[in-house]
């Protein structure tokens, strides 16, 4: 099965490759598409919701590409922050580009500034949607994972907050854990791995 992934970002790219290894689906991104960045992809994540800004993003790549297309949207919810950032994660400190996850993660710490670490709750959500074709009806899926926001980073992998985000599950932040340990509890691994199970029935 042909798939394209609706992601232009580095760190989803690498994970959702390594989620999708050795299982028989040829995927490929956007630029392996050669469908160069244009100006209105600015406006694919104008909602205040995940599953709004997931199937928007499918629906343009899928339209663009001609191909059955997956996308996701997933961002970090802080209960102290009534459940802030979420899906405006990566646009939390209003910085794009290189160097926006340090400006996103300072941010969260200068607002968490003083919360004591029981109160430092927080989850990962990923919402995903897949288009068999650009008209239609999306198929969801969607996971979380649960942990708590640490005064200071830890650890240089990942991507995004995770050298911020302990998991109790590893007892480590997702900057510490290797790829396949993350994979094996993250929001994204969990709901891609859902995704699979699905997209591998209807293809029986």
């Amino acid at each position: 099965m042909k798939l394209l992934v609706a992601t232009r970002s580095p760190g989803k790219a690498r994970e959702i490759r390594e989620l999708f290894a050795g299982l028989p689906f040829e995927i490929a991104f956007p630029a392996d598409r050669f469908l160069e960045h244009l100006p209105e992809e600015g406006d694919l994540e104008a909602s205040a919701g995940y599953v709004e800004n997931a199937v928007a993003k499918a629906r343009y790549f899928a339209t663009r590409s001609g191909l059955a297309t997956v996308a996701d949207d997933s961002g970090i919810e802080v209960d102290a922050l009534d459940g802030a950032p979420g899906a405006r994660s990566r646009r939390f400190s209003g910085t794009t580009g290189p160097g926006s996850d340090a400006a996103n993660n300072a941010l969260l710490l200068e607002k968490l500034a003083g919360v004591p670490e029981p109160q430092r709750s927080a989850r990962y959500r990923c919402v995903v949607a897949y288009l068999a074709a650009p008209s239609a009806v999306p198929q969801m899926v969607e996971a979380t994972c649960e942990g708590f926001i640490l005064t200071e980073p830890r650890g240089q992998g990942g991507f995004g907050y995770d050298p911020l985000f302990f998991s109790p599950e590893l007892q480590m932040t997702f900057g510490e854990a290797a790829a396949a340990a993350k994979h094996r509890v993250s929001h994204r691994g969990r709901a891609f791995r859902a995704l699979i199970e699905v997209l591998l029935r209807r293809s029986t």
